[in-house]
């Protein structure tokens, strides 16, 4: 999508629609509304009718009678502004563009002369929220009768090189979203572990970081038992994706990055269930995050190492299958019981944290769309936030209120670990209902390195049974947002 700033009259935007944004509380409400019908007198109506209160989820959309190269006006209410939020914006952004689904290409919004936030944030939140409103995967539609948007542009009265850097930074971090959102609703016959591969690799070319990928013979040779075992029932081979940005100094210890890729997800010998198994196709999301992160972080040029590990499987049942019971080795020599089958992102990212160990890293965050248990814990809404270092866990508390990309820090008390040991091997990769998120977690704690670590669960965040405020039904691309804002503020 084409996004840009630009400093014009709202009448001489060349685009379909024009939205703009009231608030609540008078006199501002006033006065906008006094600007809006400067421009378009024809609207009078439409503005004194109760659908445009400026109270927050209202809207007005109305045609214009005036010579303009713009023929339709949407008003989105924000509320009160000595409480208007980024959010607030990001949302009334998306509701704006949401109501111009299938009838217009081109769409402006007029940046808010009287937001108390600063010119810069308002835009990059009008931004985030039109653009990710915005989203539709329409991969494999043979007949798509929907008009698509195609171009965003934010209206503005001054000429500001921070506020059009904002417009384009912004814009940039949503092409890192769709991307991830891209690849979680890719289904498993298009999307597999070396396809995954292809497509970071595709990615790496665009924004320009490098990406290596280990195949299966080389993954045999590191020891990687976790990968290896959990790979054993599928007829298609593992990989491990190494994706590197050096954005920062040389010999700089990177941040690294772990996403869980398990392009489908049956469950194993300890198969789901067949209702809604299809969905187990974003059981990749967290790859897919990490991938549109480093695609938004190489395009921003953010002046940091970042090093993105995928370890890239199916889960699938066979003959040759891992099974309830089997003992597995893995890169770093320890040993786990395996209780579950189901429970297998665990194992696969317990190499890859082993993996990140070699780069001496500032610190190691890993996602992955890991437990049922987080869902019932946290909805759809938040994600799981765990990990060792309060340094760590603060900073990513502090990206994900800047996002709204809402994490809530779950304990790792010692307590819980009698929950997973073995009586034959170092730990069980399951310790049954209770406290599942805590203990999965918990498990991944006996592969970490001498490294800061947090573990983001985004089993329900990731994978959205229906549309949210800007985020599609699907995969929401989740996470992105959040670790560029992480790695830029680092």
């Amino acid at each position: 999508m084409n996004v840009r700033y630009q400093v014009s009259a709202p009448p001489r935007a060349h685009t379909d629609a024009t939205v703009f944004f009231l608030p609540e509380n008078e006199p501002i409400r006033s006065a906008q509304i006094t600007s809006i019908l400067e421009h378009f007198p024809s609207i009078e109506a439409a503005l004194a009718s109760s659908d445009a209160s400026g109270k927050i989820g209202s809207s007005a959309v109305t045609y214009v009678a005036e010579r303009s190269r713009t023929r339709k006006i949407v008003v989105v209410g924000v509320g009160d502004t000595a409480t208007l939020t980024a959010e607030r914006f990001r949302r009334a952004a998306s509701s704006g563009v949401r109501m111009l689904s299938g009838t217009a290409r081109q769409c402006s919004l007029v940046l808010p002369l009287w937001s108390p936030l600063p010119a810069e944030a308002t835009a990059a939140a009008i931004v985030e929220g039109a653009v990710l409103g915005s989203y539709r995967f329409t991969r494999y539609k043979t007949s798509n009768a929907h008009t698509a948007l195609e171009q965003i542009v934010v209206i503005g009265s001054e000429r500001s090189a921070a506020i059009r850097t904002a417009v384009e930074q912004a814009a940039i971090v949503c092409e890192g979203v769709y991307l991830a959102r891209d690849l979680a609703n890719m289904p498993a016959n298009d999307l597999y572990p070396e396809s995954l591969a292809e497509y970071a690799k595709q990615a790496g070319a665009e924004a320009g970081f490098r990406v290596q990928v280990l195949d299966k013979r080389k993954i045999s040779q590191l020891k990687m038992g976790g990968l290896l075992a959990v790979n054993q029932g599928s007829t298609r081979p593992p990989v491990f994706i190494i994706m590197e940005w050096r954005g920062g100094k040389a010999g700089q210890p990177p941040v690294v990055l772990v996403g869980k890729g398990v392009t489908f997800d049956t469950g194993g010998i300890s198969i789901k269930p067949a209702e809604r198994m299809g969905e187990m196709k974003m059981d990749m999301h967290g790859a897919a995050t990490v991938i549109g992160t480093l695609y938004a972080v190489a395009k921003l040029q953010l002046p940091i190492n970042v090093v993105g590990l995928v370890p890239a499987t199916e889960n699938m049942p066979s003959g040759s299958a891992y099974r309830p019971g089997d003992v597995i080795t893995f890169m770093n020599g320890k040993t786990a019981e395996i209780d579950n089958t189901d429970a297998e992102g665990r194992l696969i990212l317990a190499d890859a944290l082993t993996y990140a160990d070699r780069y001496k890293p500032q610190a190691v965050v890993d996602i992955a769309t890991l437990t049922g248990a987080c869902v019932i814990a946290l909805g759809h809404v938040t994600s799981g936030l765990m990990g060792t270092d309060r340094s760590l866990l603060d900073r990513i508390k502090r990206a994900a209120d800047a996002t709204s990309e809402y994490v809530c820090e779950l304990p790792l008390h010692d307590e819980y670990l009698e929950q997973i040991k073995s009586d034959v091997a170092d730990v069980k990769n399951s310790g049954g209902r209770p406290a599942g998120a805590i203990t999965a977690a918990l498990f991944l704690k006996h592969f970490i390195g001498s490294y800061p670590w947090a573990h983001l669960d985004i089993a329900g965040t990731g994978m959205a049974p229906k549309d949210g405020a800007y985020t599609p039904k699907g995969g929401t691309g989740v996470g992105v947002r959040l670790f560029v804002e992480m790695l830029r503020t680092w």
